[in-house]
């Protein structure tokens, strides 16, 4: 898996075609969103195998949770301010959800990610695999090849992120510039 460092940069790539349309706690329950998936290596601790339903990068890491979180966030969030464009942030939390299991996916290790649990645990990977799996456990994380690890997610996710993040600035600003004309 990527790191937790990693997944919130999809949150900052999005955040363009987003923000004018988000609240001010779009941004940071969409980096929690982005997280959130890994919490299923608690089960470890509980005897769930990794390649459970829902051990690592099973449930949690599926198309289904991440519409289920994400129209949660919304509901409990909208509990307690007021959302102009619902469908807007449902999208912007969707998409950053269901970027860890699409991250994921690139790594070269685990087991694959189960995108249509639960219906079915079968495992994808990308055809394409550049990420450097990042070790489960903050330990083995500093312990190991924490070089290699940023490395590959700095080229493969910070990298891209960023130039989508600036193109999209540009384009936008663009588009205003063309629209006051």
């Amino acid at each position: 898996m990527p790191t937790i460092l990693s997944h919130p940069a999809v949150v900052m790539a999005l955040l363009p075609a987003f923000r004018e349309r988000l609240p001010v706690w779009a941004v940071p329950a969409a980096s929690l969103c982005s997280i959130v998936p890994d919490v299923d290596v608690i089960g470890f601790r509980f005897g769930i195998q990794y390649g459970d339903v829902f051990g690592h990068r099973g449930f949690s890491h599926s198309i289904f949770f991440a519409f289920a979180i994400s129209l949660l966030v919304l509901f409990a969030l909208r509990l307690k301010t007021r959302i102009q464009k619902p469908v807007s942030v449902f999208i912007f939390l969707f998409l950053c959800t269901v970027s860890h299991g699409i991250l994921d996916a690139f790594t070269n290790g685990g087991l694959g990610v189960a995108f249509f649990s639960p219906f079915s645990n079968l495992r994808y990977f990308s055809p394409w695999r550049p990420i450097t799996v990042s070790p489960i456990g903050i330990s083995q994380f500093f312990s190991g090849p924490i070089v290699d690890v940023m490395e590959s997610e700095i080229v493969f996710v910070w990298f891209p992120c960023m130039i989508i993040f600036i193109s999209s600035l540009i384009l936008l600003r663009a588009n205003r510039v063309r629209s006051q004309s």
